[in-house]
């Protein structure tokens, strides 16, 4: 599987948190953020010049183009990989890192082409708003797992029964890896587009972006047992006034935002 890299060039802090957002809503998938530059990285199936072009007239920007191979890319994908580390709550480390010991629960993530690893602010605000919760005995679904991280956190967490979907077979197998290494069971993986399933769940975890959540706002309240919390993210604060009303719709409301730099992550209780 072949990714577009695209490249841009002189951009500030400020200006990379925007594109970020622009671009993740775009279907890109990965972020390289370094000094005055921004890389981002979308399936080459999936990528769509059009759009590009949309975002480049928002923040006008030069920027370079460039065919990623699958094993090129995994090479850069580990070079740039750092731990993510949320208080003394939990760290997410590749398995070339050094333990991390200062935290209740680590996690080791094999970094490959799944986007879940790299986001930084909103993992990291997932995993902290996960915190806050009781994971002990509880029946949770994972929409869009990508790695697999936040699965693994919550089996690591108590959760008993776990489903975690995602569209990409590649971050499937990768997920997979990811729970053998965390020496993880009762974990279920599958591929799928969209939420199919009549279980419903305690806790619904979802780190997607904008434009995949409002549209499955639904299918998320159905799989979800009266009173089970959501966490969501993967959107600017300035997006929450368009997730609110799609969630509203649904018998969803939000009881709690963090946020992170632009980015937010929203805690909600179904009400059926």
């Amino acid at each position: 599987m072949n990714y577009i890299q695209i490249c841009f060039q002189k951009t500030s802090a400020e200006q990379n948190e925007l594109l970020t957002a622009l671009l993740a809503n775009a279907g890109f998938e990965g972020f390289e953020e370094e000094d005055e530059q921004l890389k981002a990285f979308i399936k080459e199936e999936e990528f769509v010049q059009a759009d590009l072009d949309e975002i480049i007239n928002t923040i006008p920007l030069q920027y370079q183009q460039k065919l990623i191979a699958q094993q090129n890319w995994n090479a850069q994908w580990e070079s740039s990989f750092e731990p993510v580390i949320v208080d003394d709550f939990a760290a997410v480390r590749a398995s070339f890192h050094q333990p991390i010991t200062n935290v209740k629960h680590e996690i080791i993530i094999t970094p490959k082409m799944s986007f879940g690893t790299g986001h930084h602010a909103t993992t990291f605000l997932v995993m902290q708003q996960m915190s806050k919760l009781d994971f002990n005995e509880k029946s949770v679904f994972d929409f869009g797992t990508g790695t697999g991280l936040l699965a693994i956190l919550s089996y690591k967490m108590g959760a008993t029964i776990i489903d975690a979907i995602d569209n990409d077979e590649w971050s499937i197998d990768n997920a997979k890896e990811n729970i053998q290494a965390n020496n993880c069971t009762d974990i279920s993986i599958a591929l799928a587009n969209s939420i199919d399933t009549a279980k419903q769940y305690d806790i619904v975890l979802a780190n997607i972006n904008l434009n995949v959540l409002t549209a499955s706002a639904g299918s998320i309240a159905k799989i979800c047992k009266p009173n089970a919390t959501i966490i969501l993210s993967g959107f600017f604060g300035t997006d929450v006034p368009q997730m609110q009303a799609a969630l509203t719709m649904h018998n969803i409301s939000i009881i709690n935002q963090l946020q992170k730099g632009d980015w937010v992550c929203l805690r909600c209780i179904y009400s059926a």
